[in-house]
């Protein structure tokens, strides 16, 4: 079940990316530029690399902020009465995070519903668990086991499909038609499948 669980989570959240970039062509285009900048000598992508790929690393906050791969962390459940910034939360009451909540909260994200990667430039916000205003993965004891492999896994996916690769939407499909829904369940998926054609760079 883990082994299923972590290769949905990683494709999902590389779609999702990659939906996000083809939808924003201006962002597309920056990250290409990045990864060709670095790689063009050496002709090779390797997982390390993204230590070196600053816009690369805020596209994937980006991404999982807006579309956290699982939108409800594991569920809680109280051992007693509690109050917790003014809600009671009586004994036995089942807790849920809604990350996906979390991330388009505007007391919090300025244009919450905007893919706007570059917010990540200049702050430290980072998912493994210390800023609680992007924790796709959770946090604490109950953190995801799997995240130091996601991170690298999504980094090394997407750095490297941009790199040997341009893309176009199939069907002729411009950027504006990219269909960006949700369909909700125990994985955050986009209600259409994202279909798009590789060509060689």
């Amino acid at each position: 079940d883990l082994f299923v669980a972590g290769i949905d989570t990683t494709s999902t959240t590389v779609e999702w990316a990659m939906a996000e970039l083809l939808h924003n062509p201006s962002k597309l285009t920056k990250l290409r530029e990045e990864i060709q900048q670095i790689h063009d000598k050496s002709g090779q992508i390797e997982e390390s690399d993204a230590s070196n790929l600053p816009y690369l690393r805020a596209v994937v906050k980006e991404t999982l902020r807006l579309h956290p791969p699982v939108p409800f962390l594991v569920p809680h459940k109280s051992k007693h009465d509690g109050e917790l910034a003014g809600y009671m939360i009586p004994k036995d009451a089942q807790i849920l995070v809604n990350v996906w909540s979390i991330g388009r909260d505007s007391s919090i994200w300025a244009n919450p519903n905007s893919f706007e990667p570059e917010r990540f430039l200049d702050i430290e916000t980072d998912f493994k668990g210390r800023d609680f205003e992007l924790v796709p993965f959770g946090a604490g004891r109950r953190i995801c086991p799997g995240l130091p492999l996601a991170s690298r896994s999504i980094h090394y996916i997407l750095a490297s499909l941009l790199y040997h690769f341009d893309l176009k939407l199939a069907d002729d499909l411009k950027s504006d038609d990219i269909d960006m829904s949700h369909m909700f369940g125990v994985t955050l998926h986009k209600a259409q499948p994202l279909l798009v054609v590789p060509i060689k760079a």
